[in-house]
C-alpha cells in the first residue's frame, strides 16, 4: 500500500519535473527526487494541519 502512494507521488513529480527538465538530462533524477520531496512535505504539512483549520471552521459556524 505504501509503495502504490509512493509511486503515486513519483508519477507527479516526473510529471512536474519534465515541464521544467529535459527527461534525458543528467539532473533528472536528482531534481524529480527534490520535487517529490517538496510534494511529500506539502502533503505532510496540509495533513499536519488540516485538524486545526477544520476546528476553526466549525467554531466560525456555531
Amino acid at each position: 500500500m505504501l509503495g502504490w502512494v509512493v509511486r503515486i507521488i513519483m508519477i507527479v513529480a516526473g510529471v512536474v519535473t519534465g515541464l521544467f527538465v529535459a527527461k534525458d538530462a543528467p539532473l533528472f533524477g536528482v531534481v524529480q527526487t527534490m520535487v517529490m520531496l517538496l510534494l511529500l512535505a506539502l502533503i505532510v504539512a496540509v495533513l499536519a494541519f488540516w485538524p486545526e483549520r477544520w476546528s476553526l471552521k466549525r467554531r466560525r459556524v456555531r
